[in-house]
């Protein structure tokens, strides 16, 4: 069986393509919130029974890593295509759900839709993107950050105007979605790299740990500033005295800001290196979350801009470094590095909430700040560009 080679050229249609896919999946994936004060309601549910339907839908995360190793053998283009429509309409029905059961069910097969679509669908856009990883992965983010910004106000929206029930006609776009993917990559060079010999896991594994270690360090150093930067920031901003749309529209704020951060993070580290923008992100966010803290009234909107820019601009920056270490095993190595912040930062969000009520928010966010900080040396650690002729070969291939 022939195997096209991995193009050099960006493929720019199919990258949008494939981005616009992921923010059209990931505006579904922000229905879960938004829904819960609903769910409560309907069916007489405790909050915690409610918190641990996020549960369901995350812990399929942990799959990444076997999917992406059976992406490594075959194209899995189905996966990348069907995806937007089966988390859609998954999500979209869970109006429709009788009791708490058949919901954590619904929410567990939508968590594997979405396992799978995050663990092949960056090393499909990485196998389009030739030699502009970081450019590509920044599409990506950018894809992802638009989905859970407009997904809130979507589903709030189809609340009001169609109710619980009837927001399931929301699954046509990702019927549409599914559709116009399969029309621009149907023919798309999505194969793995041909080799003459097939990688045994334990083989890859190995050849990834020193990367994947150090990535670890950094995921884990950065996880508080996260959980600062996103989860908890409304609720720091209304301790602080905020109004409730000003704490509601900050992380909005972040997130916008994150998409030009994204394009702009992965846009410079395929000219000025990778390690380079790392460095300025992990010295620059933290600065601008202690500047959030110091600022009053409207002067948080700026510390909020620049915080969105500097802190997401690093997230395609390391999704391009495990795909350009490992272009042999692509799928499998997004998997587990996927797989691995997953797990960090849920152990995070339970240290940080600890944090929290021990010493209070402002405390914890001051911890997050000095934590990415204390990142910069690991980022050293990292390697830059692999060498122009080595990038279609993996070391473990060598």
């Amino acid at each position: 069986m022939s195997t096209a080679a991995e193009p050099a050229a960006f493929q720019t249609r199919r990258v949008a393509m494939i981005a616009g896919g992921h923010a059209v999946h990931d505006t579904f994936t922000a229905f879960l919130p938004p829904l819960l004060p609903r769910l409560i309601e309907r069916l007489s549910l405790s909050n915690t029974a409610a918190g641990s339907l996020q549960a369901f839908l995350s812990i399929p995360s942990l799959l990444q890593p076997f999917v992406g190793r059976i992406a490594d053998r075959t194209t899995l283009r189905a996966v990348v295509i069907a995806a937007p429509a089966v988390t859609a309409v998954l999500m979209s029905l869970l109006g429709w759900a009788p009791g708490y059961a058949v919901l954590a069910i619904v929410l567990f097969v939508a968590g594997i839709s979405v396992a799978g679509f995050h663990a092949v669908a960056p090393a499909a856009v990485g196998r389009v993107s030739g030699d502009r990883l970081g450019r590509g992965m920044g599409f990506w983010m950018v894809g992802g950050e638009v989905g859970r910004t407009i997904g809130p106000v979507v589903v709030v929206s189809a609340l009001g105007l169609l109710g619980l029930r009837s927001m399931a006609v929301l699954s046509v776009f990702g019927v549409a979605a599914s559709a116009a993917l399969w029309l621009h990559l149907r023919d798309a060079p999505l194969e793995a790299p041909q080799t003459s010999f097939e990688i045994h896991w334990r083989t890859a594994l190995s050849g990834m740990r020193r990367v994947m270690l150090t990535l670890t360090g950094i995921v884990a150093l950065r996880a508080f500033m996260m959980m600062a930067s996103v989860t908890y920031l409304a609720v720091y901003l209304t301790e602080e005295g905020v109004s409730e749309w000003f704490a509601g529209a900050s992380l909005s704020i972040v997130e916008a800001a994150g998409i030009a951060g994204a394009l702009a993070g992965g846009w410079m580290s395929d000219r000025i290196g990778r390690r380079r923008v790392l460095l300025v992100g992990h010295l620059t966010a933290p600065v601008f979350l202690l500047a959030l803290l110091a600022a009053e009234g409207w002067m948080r909107v700026p510390a909020l801009l620049a915080l969105g820019v500097t802190l997401l601009s690093t997230q395609p920056v390391m999704m391009a470094i495990v795909q350009e270490q490992f272009p042999g095993t692509r799928a499998f190595a997004n998997g587990v590095y996927l797989s691995m912040s997953f797990a960090v930062r849920s152990v995070a969000a339970v240290a940080f909430g600890a944090t929290a009520d021990a010493f209070g928010l402002r405390t914890a966010f001051v911890v997050g700040a000095a934590g990415m900080l204390l990142a910069v040396p690991i980022v050293l650690l990292l390697p830059d560009r692999a060498p122009p002729e080595d990038r279609r070969a993996s070391p473990l291939e060598a």
